[in-house]
């Protein structure tokens, strides 16, 4: 079984992929950005992914926090 490379590799690599294909119309104006992505930036203990929409502006954003216990 060949892999879905643009699945990503790692858990965060496919919930962004996930927001790609599931999160792409925008609550402020309804546009549907069908071409869009959402950017994915980690910062320390957090991931920040974020999307633009092309026709309004808006910044949407989703943080997921990571745990550092173990």
């Amino acid at each position: 079984m060949a892999a879905d490379r643009r699945a990503g590799t790692t858990a965060l690599d496919r919930l962004r992929t996930h927001y790609d294909s599931v999160d792409m119309v925008c609550p402020k104006c309804g546009y549907e950005d069908t071409d869009g992505k959402w950017r994915s930036e980690m910062n320390g203990s957090r991931v920040d992914y974020q999307h633009l929409c092309p026709s309004c502006g808006a910044i949407r954003r989703r943080t997921i926090r990571l745990d550092s216990t173990e």
